[in-house]
């Protein structure tokens, strides 16, 4: 189904990353939401797809899966073994990719019932488990529950550092994974630069020139266009965990939710 989508005049533009939104125009009213509206947007079948795939271009869930790809091929593992946590899965755009490398087990998790409903409505089969959780507040159950599927794998696509997503919530995922299991993951550019303090930029900082992460690939690539047609830059890493990132190192940071 195709939508009739207009973005706001250029006038009225100057907005951060996560405040742009556009009109959905059915005919009879327009409609205002934001890019970052998730909620509503995976409601409308077809929506997400036509407006940041299409219209705005994205790559990121294959950027970030070729990335995964790549590092795993460096080692002696193969990409077919690996158990992954999609951490932030969506409607499953890169659920989807990692089903075309093979992956052994693909779990799903979002914070929204209506990521989880658009992933089962939209490509059905992607997943072997879909769980609408929150990893900043997980139950002693939801821990058991992700454990039983003893992952070696974390992806997260474009879900990371304007509060989709806490530190916190990432950390959790980070720890959870066995010890040498392969992590994927994408930020936006400035968070690698040191004079970004926040507490995402100084996490993503610390586990890059640390031991607890060893970087195989850090690749700048274009992630997709501003309504504006101007390209944003990410950054997608991908490596191996050396071990769990300790509450010291939690404490010393400031992971407040950007």
């Amino acid at each position: 189904m195709r939508h009739r989508i207009q973005f706001p005049p250029a006038d009225v533009r100057e907005l951060c990353q996560d405040e742009v939104y556009f009109y959905l125009n059915d005919g009879k009213s327009k409609e205002k939401i934001r890019l970052h509206d998730y909620d509503r947007i995976y409601s409308i079948p077809g929506l997400y797809e036509q407006v940041v795939y299409e219209r705005l271009k994205c790559q990121s869930p294959k950027t970030v899966a070729d990335v995964l790809r790549y590092s795993v091929d460096q080692s002696q593992q193969r990409i077919s073994e690996l158990r992954v946590l999609d951490l932030g899965a969506g409607n499953g755009m890169a659920g989807e990719e990692l089903k075309k490398l093979g992956v052994s087990r693909l779990v799903g998790v979002d914070i929204i019932p209506e990521a989880r409903a658009a992933a089962d409505r939209d490509r059905a089969g992607t997943y072997d488990a879909y769980y609408v959780m929150d990893f900043s507040n997980l139950s002693y159950d939801e821990r058991d529950e992700l454990k039983s599927w003893s992952l070696d794998c974390l992806i997260s696509v474009a879900a990371l550092g304007f509060g989709d997503i806490p530190a916190q919530a990432f950390l959790q995922a980070f720890n959870m994974l066995s010890k040498e299991g392969w992590v994927a993951f994408n930020v936006k550019e400035t968070f690698l630069d040191r004079s970004d303090d926040s507490g995402f930029s100084q996490l993503i900082r610390e586990l890059i020139f640390s031991e607890y992460l060893d970087v195989y690939q850090l690749q700048r690539y274009r992630h997709r266009y501003s309504i504006e047609g101007e390209p944003l830059y990410y950054f997608a890493l991908g490596g191996k965990k050396l071990g769990d990132v300790p509450d010291s190192l939690v404490e010393s940071l400031d992971l407040s939710i950007e």
